[in-house]
């Protein structure tokens, strides 16, 4: 507890948003905190198609009960905080229900540190995600599955609503492949087909039917243009199987690390027993969910977070069988690793606070221009507190199976929450738009009423929306100008995608040091 507790508040309230998703979520609980639409999700007046609303909801209650006393952002942050510690505590769960007797708590224990420990929710589980909320709820859904043969429909409901939360968090396709994967694995798997699967299956597909539809029944009722193209959006495939499946397993080799060569060598472990239900359902889950978001994409690595509760489900199950030479390398490149990340996060802190040694501050000086680091004694005494902790599982951690694994998660812990309590001011600083959108906001002429876009991405949508209230609308170069201002997204090095004659520059702005983004603002004078 103490290290999930460790992994998942640090850098939850302390910076501005930061693109991409995180941007994005927060302007749409943004919108629906100042408008009270908490149906349709919004970027700026803007209707957003790509996300269902349940995570914006979830963290729209924590905006309006704790926004009074935190920043907007940092208060709907605290969603992300909440949806990580449910996850870890449903699977330790769901892996504390499938062990043996003896090996109860230690699987659990095992499987929580596997998720908490994987290198893809490092940054992404401080973010604004809507996938934390798909993470939890598919979390909660192996918690009842496999089905407890004396209560059938408790478990169907139970399993059926976790597929419907999950629909709700990110849509059709992770919790559609469970529960093909729930459908099927009765036909391979003997011990999965006895008298009450068909209860708990017809169960659970009608609660996961219910509770999906709520949500796309009543926007269909006040928007059906908005329905449909909602529909259309998560039904329509993106990218090629072949490129998708590539970008996936290549992405997950690091994502999933090290989830997926402990369940690797777990299933290699239980080959023989593969069809037990312990190892089979997690197994026939992970193939579907591959499929799936192989099959229907884009390719992001965000999508691989629901890769990770069949992995950490899988793990314990070799962990104890694990060979010694592999066991002990893992704790010790653990070991070593995040000791010597620390130490660079220790010692670049010190060299942006005292200027020493001086080369180090120069380098951290010219990556953020006009940064001045400051001395916080609540960040560092948190930031010492991680390290004792760390000294203390270095040092007094038992010999164990498991302990590369928890000294793993511990590793994890401690580098984030160092980044977060050290460095976070430095790299919000460049991240953040907030001052970029001031400075076109102070050069939007009095009484605009209308400002058009071109090339600027959602995320810096918005951001500008968030930050400054500006509101931008597609603009169409080929016609006569439908607004007199004109926000182009375009290269710090050329100004080839200017609108041509008759257009004046106001504004020529960017984050410090990006060399990807600068953003101008025309107006059009005949």
């Amino acid at each position: 507890m103490l290290l999930a507790l460790a992994f998942a508040l640090p850098g939850l309230v302390g910076h501005d948003p930061w693109k991409s998703f995180d941007a994005i979520a927060i302007e749409v609980v943004h919108q629906m905190h100042r408008t009270g639409d908490w149906l349709l999700p919004r970027i700026a007046t803007d209707p957003w198609l790509e996300d269902p609303p349940l995570y914006h909801w979830i963290a729209l209650a924590f905006a309006k009960a704790f926004g009074s006393i935190l920043p907007l952002h940092g208060a709907i942050r605290l969603a992300s905080g909440v949806f990580v510690l449910a996850a870890l505590a449903f699977v330790y769960l769901a892996a504390r229900n499938r062990a043996p007797g003896d090996e109860r708590r230690a699987a659990g224990a095992t499987a929580m540190l596997v998720l908490l420990g994987s290198l893809g929710l490092i940054v992404h589980a401080h973010e604004a995600v809507t996938d934390l909320a798909a993470l939890a709820a598919i979390c909660a859904a192996f918690l009842f599955w496999p089905h407890d043969e004396a209560r059938p429909v408790a478990g169907g409901i139970g399993f059926g609503a976790s597929l419907g939360l999950a629909f709700l968090a990110s849509g059709p396709v992770a919790p559609a492949a469970l529960l093909l994967a729930a459908l099927s694995a009765p036909i391979a798997c003997s011990p999965l087909r006895t008298r009450g699967a068909l209860v708990f299956l017809a169960v659970a597909t009608v609660v996961a039917a219910v509770v999906s539809a709520s949500w796309p029944v009543v926007l269909a009722l006040r928007a059906p243009e908005l329905a449909a193209a909602w529909w259309s959006s998560v039904l329509e495939p993106r990218g090629a199987l072949v490129s998708n499946l590539r970008y996936y397993l290549v992405t997950a080799s690091w994502f999933t690390w090290p989830a997926w060569p402990l369940a690797l060598w777990a299933l290699w472990h239980q080959r023989a027993a593969l069809l037990d239900p312990r190892a089979f359902a997690p197994l026939v889950a992970l193939v579907f969910l591959l499929a799936a978001i192989a099959g229907m994409g884009p390719t992001q690595d965000i999508n691989c977070i629901v890769l990770l509760p069949a992995l950490a489900l899988l793990a314990p199950q070799g962990i104890d069988a694990l060979r010694r030479g592999a066991a002990n390398a893992l704790d010790w490149f653990g070991v070593m690793t995040f000791s010597l990340f620390a130490a660079l996060v220790w010692l670049g802190y010190v060299s942006m606070v005292t200027g020493v040694p001086q080369r180090i501050a120069k380098n951290f000086i010219r990556s953020a221009p006009g940064f001045t680091a400051e001395f916080h004694p609540a960040a560092v005494a948190l930031a010492l507190a991680l390290l004792a902790g760390w000294l203390g599982l270095v040092v007094f951690a038992p010999p164990s199976p498991a302990r590369g694994v928890l000294r793993w998660a511990g590793g994890v812990a401690l580098l984030w929450g160092s980044f977060a309590t050290l460095w976070l001011p430095w790299a919000d600083h460049q991240k953040s738009y907030r001052g970029v959108a001031l400075q076109l906001k102070a050069k939007i002429p009095a009484g605009a009423k209308c400002i058009g876009r071109a090339g600027l991405g959602n995320a810096q949508r918005a951001a500008f929306s968030y930050h400054a209230a500006i509101h931008t609308r597609p603009f169409d170069r080929t016609s006569a100008p439908g607004c007199p201002l004109l926000l182009v997204q375009g290269h710090p090095q050329h100004e080839r995608d200017a609108p041509g004659a008759g257009w004046v520059k106001l504004a020529d702005t960017g984050r410090p040091r990006d060399k990807d983004e600068r953003f101008r603002l025309y107006q059009f004078r005949p």
